[in-house]
């Protein structure tokens, strides 16, 4: 796969850590084993504190500058990783940076709607504007961008969680990556665990192990949509990011694998098991995790390998950032720790 042929301008710290986790491997043991832990750390790809975002980002950039864009137009939930990261690229290539930020939980603590990843949206100088939850945001995101243009300003729209073809391309890059540190290692990979939201890093990850053959399979596990939902989502995007690599027929149906039982009550909401993995996690292999997106994947991985699902499997736990949310769910984290 030419991936350079995309134009993608670079500012992520790649490659990322594929490192073991033996502590918490060991606390997952059962009867059968259990799994072997290992952990890609995309929490550590650098833009304003790193995530999975950043990958996508290097290609939407890309993309945008080639079509002269002066301003970035995007949306997510009020504590977004996404947003974040997109205010970092903008600030670094000297764009403006708009972006709509969606009030899905319904919180109105404090920590919530001011801490974490708000706080660093504004220190980069981002425009927020907020709406009230289930806004229509593509339509939010239409607005917004035809505001930019009526000023004289060049709009350059990414979709929530970069997740269409062009940022799906950073996933795809980051399956490349994932193989050849494995060869490298003598690993062999026996599963990918992942969050699954958007869909652009489960997508991406999917059309690169299938366009390069690599035949491991991926499963996601939903932060926000039923499983039906997540898995079509997923699979069109996969399909049409092959598609983009000339190799649409590699994708199939059954490659595409969602857990959506972990979801709990809501996307953004955090339960006691949410909890109970982001201290497993730190206080076994010192790994940060968040409570949207990383501590409900690990909450299923857990859940899971206390299940025998993964016993005697060389698991790779795709680690997709966020540990700057963390301070936006204080109060909700308060007398659990």
């Amino acid at each position: 796969m030419h991936l350079a042929r995309f134009n993608p301008v670079r500012f992520a710290h790649l490659p990322t850590p594929l490192e073991p986790l033996p502590r918490l491997s060991e606390a997952l043991l059962t009867p059968g084993g259990g799994p072997n832990l290992w952990i890609k750390r995309d929490d550590c790809t650098g833009l304003a504190g790193g995530g999975n975002k950043t990958r996508k980002l290097e290609y939407l950039l890309g993309d945008a500058l080639a079509n002269e864009a002066t301003t970035l137009v995007t949306q997510g939930a009020v504590q977004s990783n996404h947003v974040r990261q997109t205010a970092a690229a903008a600030a670094m290539f000297g764009l403006d940076c708009e972006i709509i930020l969606e009030e899905r939980t319904g919180s109105n603590a404090v920590d919530y709607t001011q801490s974490g990843n708000v706080l660093l949206d504004e220190l980069m100088g981002a425009k927020i504007r907020r709406v009230p939850g289930g806004t229509d945001m593509n339509a939010q995101l239409a607005e917004v961008a035809a505001e930019v243009a009526e000023r004289g300003g060049r709009p350059y729209v990414i979709p929530g969680g970069g997740s269409n073809v062009i940022g799906a391309l950073g996933y795809v890059e980051c399956a490349m990556e994932i193989v050849s540190q494995a060869n490298e290692m003598g690993l062999e990979i026996d599963r990918i665990v992942t969050a699954t939201g958007s869909a652009g890093t489960h997508a991406g990850l999917v059309a690169g192990i299938a366009v390069m053959g690599a035949d491991i399979p991926i499963l996601g596990i939903g932060v926000r949509a039923p499983k039906e939902a997540q898995e079509a989502n997923v699979f069109k995007l996969a399909v049409e990011t092959a598609d983009l690599l000339g190799h649409k027929d590699r994708v199939t149906r059954d490659m595409v694998i969602a857990d959506c039982d972990y979801v709990g009550a809501g996307y953004g909401l955090v339960d006691e098991a949410v909890i109970e993995a982001l201290k497993l996690a730190a206080r076994t292999d010192a790994i940060l995790l968040d409570p949207v997106y990383t501590g409900k994947a690990m909450k299923g991985l857990i859940a899971l390998s206390k299940a025998g699902a993964f016993d005697g499997e060389t698991v790779v736990f795709l680690h997709t950032g966020g540990a700057q949310g963390l301070f936006g769910y204080q109060s909700v984290l308060d007398g659990h720790l």
